[in-house]
């Protein structure tokens, strides 16, 4: 029996990850990518071969229409299709900057699967994971979070995603049909973008390392996150879709590092101790052999409205899907480090 899967946002860090786990456990994967006048393609160019890459966007549905009905055919009776739907503008940030596009690429993208899953008649042959986010709980209501704390989303980003994930639970209970939401904390990798807190400071500290640059500048340092490695997520993803039903999970290692200690210890990987002086916007991050100033606050990367703090209750998808993380954070930040060195 052959097995497919396709992927939106299959050129982003998730994607690439996932592309890989899937091939090497022989499906045939197909990948939505936008058109752009940039190649967008190098996290997946060494794979590139053994995929089947389509142009389109989430937010036109004839695409999405046209290259499910192209999948349909190639199926026979007791085959189905893993859709992973990952793609969308995803940088919290940004999505302050950005609101119209943020929620376009989110709801829309979202909705417009949804409908081509029912319109080409494929809701007994399509499993369909949906890229949730533990920004969903925003101002947490409660710590840990589990799959019953409440949504209290603090961005466009995710307010947007909690329409996501909305819309996959009424079509999950009008249709039944096989979709689910992993509610998934923030995982990261050498293969983050660039504008993404965790890969700025391995990047700036590659750089500081090579005298290329002289000073890291952050915004919340104070910020707390469960992280984890993306490859460990990209698992917790197809296991979501090997379940016998649609569950939603959250997903994460269950412990919390500030933004602060991240720079303290990819900083600690390269042989230099940070140290720390001065309040609020004048605080800095020193080299205490040199008095080197290395880390400084700049305002402009404060959000409007800030999430001070995210922790995972694995205990559910652990249990269930027998998950659990591989990489531990100091695991994460070092191969960070060393890629960006």
């Amino acid at each position: 029996m052959n097995k497919y899967a396709l992927i939106t946002g299959i050129c982003g860090q998730d994607g690439s990850y996932l592309s890989r786990l899937l091939l090497e456990k022989g499906y045939n994967v197909y990948g939505l990518i936008r058109r752009s006048s940039n190649i967008n393609t190098q996290r997946i160019e060494d794979i590139r071969n053994k995929l089947s890459l389509h142009y389109g966007d989430i937010t036109d549905i004839s695409c999405l229409t046209m290259l499910l009905l192209k999948i349909k055919k190639l199926l026979k009776d007791s085959e189905c299709l893993e859709i992973y739907h990952l793609a969308a503008q995803s940088h919290v940030g940004i999505s302050f900057e950005l609101p119209h596009y943020t929620t376009a690429s989110i709801v829309n993208g979202t909705l417009n699967l949804l409908e081509s899953i029912r319109t080409t008649e494929m809701i007994g042959k399509v499993r369909m994971y949906n890229a949730a986010t533990s920004e969903l709980f925003g101002e947490v209501l409660e710590t840990p979070q589990t799959e019953k704390t409440p949504f209290n989303p603090r961005s466009p980003y995710a307010v947007a995603k909690q329409y996501g994930f909305n819309i996959c639970k009424n079509y999950r209970e009008s249709y039944d049909m096989f979709v689910c939401s992993g509610i998934l904390f923030n995982h990261e990798s050498p293969q983050r973008g660039f504008n993404f807190v965790t890969r700025k400071i391995t990047m700036e500290i590659g750089k500081i390392v090579r005298k290329e640059s002289k000073v890291l500048e952050l915004g919340n340092l104070d910020a707390k996150r469960d992280w984890s490695h993306a490859k460990d997520m990209v698992e917790a993803m197809y296991l979501m879709l090997q379940n016998d039903k649609p569950v939603d999970y959250v997903c994460g290692s269950g412990k919390q590092y500030s933004v602060r200690q991240f720079v303290e210890l990819a900083f600690f990987f390269v042989g230099i101790e940070i140290v720390w002086d001065g309040k609020g916007l004048d605080e800095v991050g020193k080299n205490p052999l040199t008095d080197e100033v290395l880390v400084k606050i700049n305002p402009k990367y404060y959000r409007p409205a800030e999430v001070e703090t995210l922790l995972c209750d694995p205990t559910k998808i652990k249990k269930e899907l027998n998950w659990k993380p591989k990489k531990s954070f100091e695991d994460l930040v070092l191969e960070m480090v060393n890629y960006d060195l």
